[in-house]
Parts: structure tokens; C-alpha cells; sequence
């Protein structure tokens, strides 16, 4: 499973606060503290941001930038205490989204970070708090740790999470679902609503995200 973020950055000390600033906004963060550990980590698991040094020891980040460049388009974000124009030009021209001068503003890194996540990936995510749906690779994850749901599970709850706060009728839902023609009742409806409410809920018993309305049919607040 990709994580969202790969910082690559050989000054622990700075790797760990970054990471536990973006941890602390739910995103899924890996170190790598080489170039070369850094694309062993991209190549085998994948990232959907690399936050990426420059002065790195073996392999620098404008070869680490090249080569991710040459194999996809995942958003690049360097960091570095090289702060000459030439340096900041050619990190651009190879490809990189934006280059950041060290010492930085942690809230200004996390607002280009925020930036990133929400250009690139805002249309295909739905998220609420610790809740993500990732509509193109159709996976789930509460926490940061994946959920298993079946097709109709996912499909049900990304109508919901898109229609938040509206009351979505049985008979809407098990049509956009189902299909007017399923031979499937509508007490399958039922299910796969307390199927989810024990996947996403707290307290299943009490469910906050996936509310009943009574003699209507459901809301996701």
C-alpha cells in the first residue's frame, strides 16, 4: 500500500519532527535517509508526495528527482538549505512541484503539503477526519489503516460521505446501488448500512457518522 508521503532527509532529528507534525494530520508517512534507499522505498511500495533534500549522502536529491520524474508524475516537494537560484531552478526544471529553503516554517510546509494533496488528489478522495476513501484505487482506510469492503460496501458509502448532511431515501439508495432491475430486496440495504457502521463507527450501536431517519432512510453528518 502506497503511503502518502516519503520524506527523504538524512538529519533524523528533522525527518522525525516533520514526520510527527504530518502524522498528527492523519497523513501516512516513510524515511528514507539515502537516494537510494529513498527509490528502493518508492519502487516497492510507492508515495503520493516526496518530500525530498537535496544534500543527501551517496545518491543527491536532483538524481533521486530525475529518476522518479523518468518512471511517474508523483508530486515532488525539495527541501533544501541550497538556496541559489541556480539550485532552485534546476530542482524545477527536472520536474520538481515546488522548492522549499531550509530553515522553513513548519506551517508553511504543511499548507504546501495541504496544497499538493488538494490539487492532485482532492477529486478522487472524500475525507472526514480519520475516515479516507480513495475513489480510483477504491480502498478505505480509518486511522490510516486500510478497511476491507466489498464493491457495494465502498459504492454505498461514497454516495453517502458526497451527499453529507442530505437524507438520501431506501428506494434512492437501492436504486443508484443496485439498479431499478436487481432481483437483490431492499432489506440488503439494510445489511450493508450495519456492515458499515461496524467498519467506520466508534460505537456501532451508536452510530454518529450514518445516521437513521426514520420512515426515510439514511445521512452520513
Amino acid at each position: 500500500m502506497a503511503v502518502d508521503i516519503l520524506i527523504v532527509e538524512d538529519n533524523k532529528e528533522l525527518a522525525d519532527l516533520l514526520c510527527d507534525f504530518l502524522r498528527a494530520e492523519n497523513y501516512t508517512v516513510s524515511v528514507a535517509d539515502s537516494g537510494e534507499k529513498a527509490l528502493s522505498l518508492y519502487e516497492k511500495y510507492g508515495a503520493r508526495l516526496i518530500v525530498l533534500d537535496i544534500m543527501l549522502p551517496g545518491m543527491n536529491g536532483f538524481a533521486v528527482c530525475s529518476e522518479i520524474r523518468r518512471q511517474s508524475n508523483t508530486p515532488v516537494l525539495i527541501v533544501s538549505a541550497r538556496t541559489e537560484k541556480e539550485d532552485q531552478l534546476n530542482g524545477l526544471l527536472l520536474g520538481a512541484d515546488d522548492y522549499i529553503e531550509k530553515p522553513y516554517d513548519i506551517d508553511i510546509m504543511l499548507a504546501k503539503i495541504s496544497n499538493i494533496f488538494k490539487h492532485r488528489y482532492a477529486i478522487d478522495e472524500i475525507t472526514d477526519g480519520g475516515l479516507r476513501l480513495n475513489k480510483l484505487s477504491r480502498m478505505a482506510y480509518k486511522n490510516n489503516e486500510p478497511l476491507e469492503m466489498t464493491a457495494k460496501e465502498f459504492d454505498l458509502l461514497v454516495l453517502l460521505m458526497e451527499n453529507r448532511g442530505r437524507v438520501l431515501s431506501k428506494e434512492y439508495l437501492f436504486r443508484q446501488i443496485w439498479g431499478s432491475d436487481s432481483f437483490s430486496e431492499q432489506q440488503t440495504l439494510t445489511v450493508h448500512i450495519k456492515w458499515l457502521r461496524q467498519k467506520i463507527e466508534d460505537d456501532p450501536k451508536n452510530p454518529r457518522k450514518i445516521q437513521t431517519v426514520w420512515g426515510v432512510g439514511y445521512k452520513y453528518i
